[in-house]
């Protein structure tokens, strides 16, 4: 049982914490492999997905981890809200809250929204991505999926490259992955490489191979052109000759390196097709993480306490 009401960052979380969701989702993991997609943990509970960005892997994600545990389930997608209407996230929150909702996920563009949305209302509130803030429950699968893949997080050398600075999963595996041990190197364009982000526990690295060099694991970022305005790259085709991950760069990291990236991939850019679809990828053991560690942040928040 988690010592909080809601999941909002990984910036919030224990070392303690973490390991606990880890482990817990380890365990939600094994029932899955074997098939087992009707358990007993949220029955009689509601859970609202509340998304005002698109999305496919996440709320897909959420959806079909409360349901394996028996919750009831209703997704509610801004544009066909009332949200059209000029409701507010506050009086949305209320609203729900008056329906009895257990759990509300959300997404928002706007960074702290989570936060706000939590303080209104009684359910539990979990951050399924806000702004350009965090994304704790991707950092979360990605570092369950690392610890599947070694003995332990401490001491890991991860490397991250691509949009940094539009990326809340970068954010979120940085809190978590630095919490756990982890030594976490960054690298992309200038312009794509947030202000004081060393700051906070990252090791800016100078050219691609420099990040991976040694590295554990090499994860990819989705460049965010949706979040961008222009001209903080020249195109695709140059960003993915001088800072796209291929074959060459992957040389420099240890034999057998773990490959990541958190999806949508934009093949050729991000990563070439070869290291997408080889042996050390674990781009779709990600997928499967993801809904085990979103059944174990479900299941620690709502348990009763004994």
């Amino acid at each position: 049982m988690l010592n909080r009401k809601d999941v909002l960052g990984l910036y919030d979380l224990s070392a303690e914490e973490i390991d606990e969701i880890l482990t817990v989702a380890a365990s939600m993991k094994k029932l899955l492999r074997q098939n087992i997609k009707k358990l007993p943990h949220l029955q009689g509970k509601s859970v609202t997905t509340l998304f005002y960005e698109n999305s496919t892997r996440t709320r897909c994600s959420f959806e079909l981890a409360a349901k394996y545990m028996g919750a009831h389930v209703v997704n509610i997608a801004a544009e066909s809200s009332s949200v059209k209407k000029g409701e507010t996230l506050v009086d949305t929150g209320k609203t729900l809250d008056a329906m009895k909702n257990d759990v509300i996920i959300i997404r928002h563009p706007m960074g702290g929204a989570p936060r706000l949305l939590a303080k209104t209302v009684k359910a539990h509130v979990v951050n399924a991505g806000d702004g350009m803030n965090e994304h704790p429950s991707q950092a979360l699968l990605d570092m369950l999926t690392m610890r599947e893949n070694f003995p332990s997080l401490e001491g890991l050398e991860v490397a991250i490259l691509g949009d940094i600075k539009h990326s809340r999963v970068a954010k979120s595996n940085l809190f978590g992955l630095t919490k756990m041990g982890a030594c976490v190197r960054m690298y992309a364009p200038k312009t794509l490489i947030p202000k004081d982000i060393d700051k906070m526990g990252a090791k800016v690295c100078s050219s691609r191979e420099e990040a991976v060099e040694g590295a554990d694991v090499v994860m990819g970022l989705r460049i965010q052109l949706e979040r961008q305005h222009g001209g903080l790259f020249p195109s695709l085709g140059e960003y993915a000759k001088f800072y796209g991950v291929n074959e060459d760069v992957m040389k420099y990291a240890k034999p057998g390196a773990l490959v990541m990236h958190p999806g949508p991939v934009n093949r050729g850019v991000e990563l070439t097709s070869a290291l997408i679809d080889g042996n050390t990828s674990r781009i779709e053991e990600q997928v499967l993480s993801g809904i085990a560690v979103r059944m174990a942040i479900l299941f620690l928040l709502t348990k009763e306490a004994i």
